[in-house]
């Protein structure tokens, strides 16, 4: 597992619960946005997807919150892959402080949905590595 990838968020104000740190919620929101990021970033965009009958889903998400994070911090959100044999794979996720404080870390086991057989793929990986222009993440 290669962590190249990395989105910078800075942590806002409106973003935080009663205790003055990021609201859980909002680590599901940054996850997404680094997944999609880190997609795009390979060359798949999300219409591109579509187009070609598949889109992305999670079925589990585990979060482990190490330090917290506060309103005006920046955290980077990186993104990997890791495959196993079948039709679904997991992208771990670090949130790191510009410190390199690791303060989270959420883990999705990940599917690609065929939308006409909403059934997932049976190789994600070859989908993705067929879509992508930059396949490279994707191999780790």
């Amino acid at each position: 597992m290669t962590e190249a990838f990395a989105v910078p968020i800075t942590v806002r104000g409106y973003e935080l619960d009663t205790q003055g740190h990021l609201n859980q919620a909002e680590y599901l929101h940054y996850a997404e946005h680094a997944r999609w990021e880190f997609l795009r970033s390979m060359g798949i965009q999300q219409d591109k997807l579509l187009a070609t009958g598949v889109g992305p889903v999670t079925m589990e998400t585990t979060i482990r919150f190490l330090r917290e994070l506060r309103g005006g911090d920046l955290v980077d959100v990186t993104c990997a892959f890791e495959w196993g044999a079948g039709k679904s794979f997991r992208l771990v996720q670090r949130f790191v402080l510009s410190d390199g404080t690791l303060a989270a870390e959420l883990t999705a086991v990940c599917g690609l949905l065929d939308l006409a057989e909403r059934r997932l793929v049976p190789d994600p990986r070859a989908r993705l590595s067929a879509l992508a222009d930059n396949p490279d993440p994707i191999d780790g």
